[in-house]
């Protein structure tokens, strides 16, 4: 019996295109971490201060006389004292949907950081559910 020994193939020059040396080259993967990274900063940097502005903070206190035509909705928002904040209602009905909208703007009274508002939605059906979307400083 012979022994078969293996070994690697020998391949003609210039064929079969070019052999690994076995390193492994990560510069493309580092770079592509990076830019992916640094895009990924720069959206929640955008995303903050389009959204969690903490100074014009609102809460819901409870919406009241839901009827075909409005809605009546309690909240209360934190602005910086003697300060105001233009704040954009939501009025859905019970699926979902988007029946009334209203913009107001509301004033802090002397060094008061809170503010208490009611405010009527005029709605285009009975609406189920009232919400206060964002608020900001007045424009």
């Amino acid at each position: 019996m012979s022994e078969t020994r293996a070994t690697n193939p020998v391949f003609p020059p210039g064929r079969y295109g070019r052999r690994r040396d076995g390193r492994r080259h990560l510069a493309a993967p580092i770079i592509f971490g990076v830019i992916v990274a640094a895009v990924a900063v720069l959206l929640s940097v955008r995303l903050y201060q389009q959204y969690g502005d903490p100074t014009y903070d609102a809460q819901i206190v409870r919406w009241t006389g839901a009827t075909e035509t409005q809605i009546t909705i309690d909240f209360t928002v934190r602005v910086p004292p003697g300060d105001a904040a233009t704040c954009t209602l939501r009025a859905r009905d019970y699926s979902g949907a988007d029946v009334g909208r209203r913009t107001v703007t509301v004033r802090a009274t002397g060094d008061d950081s809170t503010i208490s508002a009611s405010e009527v939605v005029p709605t285009t059906a009975k609406a189920f559910v009232g919400e206060v979307l964002r608020c900001r400083p007045p424009s």
